[in-house]
């Protein structure tokens, strides 16, 4: 297997990583984020606001392409688990993008004064929505478990890469709670992860462990 593109997609697993961890900064709702609050800082940061969308839209595009370094660490153990995991992870990772335009779509409703509470309440209690945004959690979530199961299986990558995963999925139910500031802490620790998931992959050992080895 050629090895010469492993480091960039490394380095996109990175960049993605850290554009969310930028995002999560930029947002200016609290943990809570009712529908009257959403619409007033959508409003009046709106600034903030697009920049937030535009960093989730670049961390959708750069996970993207930082999946198959994170895929090329399942090359002996883990191999089936390991393929599942990232497949399950990229509808998260794609389905970033789609929620940045969702959210610059909203900023212009609102900008132009075409939104109002009332109705944001009614449009997120719309099932077809619904199942969309908790599919697109779901996977993103789901996605992080099961590729943290897989590294403790494959044993590519220190023991506190997978752990930082999993604190990072453990924390989900608790997110409505951590604030602005520990939902920013929640995804530092994602980013931390990827960031040694980066290093194991782009490391002289597992260079020399994929050659030969058949291209996925």
């Amino acid at each position: 297997m050629r090895t010469d593109w492993v480091p960039y997609s490394a380095s996109a697993l990175v960049i993605g990583a850290m554009s969310m961890v930028l995002g999560a900064v930029l947002n200016p709702l609290s943990g809570s984020g009712r529908a009257a609050e959403t619409l007033r800082v959508a409003g009046q940061e709106d600034g903030r606001w697009l920049g937030m969308a535009v960093m989730y839209f670049l961390a959708s595009v750069f996970l993207t392409l930082g999946l198959p370094a994170l895929l090329s660490l399942f090359v002996r153990r883990g191999r089936s688990l390991g393929l599942v995991a990232v497949g399950v992870f990229s509808i998260g990772a794609i389905g970033l993008s789609g929620f940045a335009m969702l959210m610059v779509f909203m900023r212009t409703l609102v900008i132009q004064d075409l939104l109002r509470s009332t109705s944001l309440e009614r449009i997120t209690n719309d099932l077809g929505l619904s199942i969309f945004l908790y599919g697109w959690v779901a996977g993103f979530y789901l996605g992080i478990l099961l590729i943290a199961v897989a590294l403790f299986v494959a044993r590519k990558t220190p023991v506190w890469v997978a752990a930082l995963m999993l604190v990072f999925v453990v924390a989900l139910p608790f997110a409505q709670y951590l604030g602005r500031v520990g939902s920013a802490l929640q995804v530092l620790t994602l980013a931390v992860a990827f960031t040694g998931v980066a290093t194991a992959a782009v490391s002289d050992d597992h260079k020399r462990e994929l050659q030969g080895q058949p291209v996925f």
